[in-house]
């Protein structure tokens, strides 16, 4: 019997084509790809460089400031100028703030010298008219005390922080009794400086203070900058002012130097500025050997070096 194998061959090949027709459309193939973005996780290469911070202007860095005194102020119930004694002792850690003062309120404000302590004021008895620096006898509306009663007259405590501010002092002005550290709010301080000018110098001062001792901010190095960085977790990272565009690490506010850390830097740092002490001090009073080149220092004598054969 024969066999057509050519109408066999055209049957099976009908019979395969009619089974991919059912089986696979026209879209089949291009739907494949549809979607395949969430099907597949694309994961952005890690990047140990990024390091969200924002440049503060000088207002944006107040607001930001005195929305937290506001906010210790009233969880304390103390005045806004205590409150910001507080915050620059505990670095400004709000969180820490509130739990250290529900578990002893007297013991945060007096950590804060915001309050003194018990031993301070049983050392207060006080009914004498006579000034304890200048040891002059005043009328009692002349004399001033801060909560440890300790009574200055009025001329006495002007002297005391008219010199400090003019030393560049600002969160430290503090009692002027012995053994007393005591801290002297800025409403205190403000109405004893004899100037505007003075005045102004002390508002900066603080202001440096206040931000110096915050943990999420820091005073761009840059001349004459007046740019603060914000960051909400500080870490040892690269930062660059949007003013003066300088770069430095927000840790310890020195030029960038990953991957070394914040210590080593400054230890080298050290190192480089002693040795150029060292060369200063080698340039200046020693000079080499004529025979041997060893670097030499005169000790005695007369200026005239002799070599011994």
């Amino acid at each position: 019997m024969s066999v057509d194998m050519s109408s066999q061959a055209s049957d099976s090949n009908e019979e395969f084509d009619d089974e991919d027709d059912d089986d696979i459309g026209e879209g089949d193939i291009p739907d494949y790809y549809d979607n395949l973005d969430e099907d597949v996780a694309v994961e952005e290469p890690f990047d140990p460089e990024k390091y969200q911070f924002n440049c503060l202007t000088y207002r944006e860095s107040q607001r930001v400031l005195t929305e937290q005194v506001g906010n210790v102020a009233g969880a304390l119930k103390v005045a806004p100028a205590v409150a910001k004694l507080v915050l620059v002792h505990f670095h400004w850690q709000v969180s820490q703030i509130l739990e250290r003062y529900k578990s002893n309120s007297s013991q945060l404000l007096c950590e804060a010298h915001a309050q003194p302590t018990s031993a301070c004021r049983s050392l207060t008895a006080g009914t004498s008219l006579q000034c304890g620096v200048c040891l002059q006898l005043v009328r009692r509306d002349a004399l001033l005390s801060l909560p440890c009663q300790h009574s200055f007259c009025k001329a006495c405590w002007e002297q005391h922080c008219t010199v400090l501010v003019k030393d560049g002092v600002g969160v430290e002005i503090s009692c002027m009794a012995q053994d007393c550290s005591l801290r002297m709010p800025d409403d205190f301080v403000l109405p004893l400086l004899p100037s505007e000018e003075l005045k102004d110098k002390y508002r900066r001062y603080l202001f440096r203070d206040y931000v110096e001792s915050h943990f999420q901010l820091q005073l761009c190095p840059g001349a004459d900058c007046p740019i603060v960085i914000q960051v909400q977790e500080p870490r040892a990272r690269r930062v660059q002012c949007s003013r003066c565009e300088e770069v430095f690490c927000f840790k310890c506010r020195q030029m960038y130097h990953a991957p070394t850390d914040c210590a080593t830097i400054r230890k080298w740092l050290t190192k480089c500025a002693d040795d150029s002490e060292t060369a200063n001090y080698i340039s200046a009073h020693t000079k080499d050997c004529p025979k041997c080149n060893i670097c030499i220092e005169k000790n005695g004598g007369c200026n005239h070096m002799t070599h011994l054969n």
